[in-house]
């Protein structure tokens, strides 16, 4: 049987929290995947440059590995709709400030 390994691939602790709240489990980074960026100018609006940002391939993305699951951006993940292996950070948890402290689950 192969043992399950979870990976989080963002520049950030990914901390899941229970229904209460409470965080039972982080996941500290060890590496990061970005999408290669090219901005292009588009026009002006009023004197002001428009761009279009233009995504390419991956970078920092290590190949598929069975029983591994990395945890990358909702834009990684969009971009490679036949990784199976790719999750997101969902339910997202607040505090009473509204800041972010985790989630509930890894969307997949």
């Amino acid at each position: 049987m192969t043992k399950i390994k979870i990976k989080n691939l963002t520049p950030h602790p990914i901390s899941i929290c229970n229904n209460a709240g409470e965080i039972i489990r982080v996941f500290q980074p060890e590496g990061l995947v970005r999408l290669k960026a090219t901005t292009v100018q588009v026009g002006e609006i009023d004197g002001i440059p428009t761009t279009r940002t233009e995504f390419g391939q991956p970078e920092g993305l290590p190949e598929f590995q069975e029983g591994v699951f990395l945890v990358v951006s909702q834009l990684v993940k969009t971009a490679l709709p036949s990784r199976s292996d790719l999750l997101v950070p969902a339910e997202v948890v607040r505090d009473e400030k509204g800041n972010i402290i985790g989630c509930k689950s890894l969307g997949i």
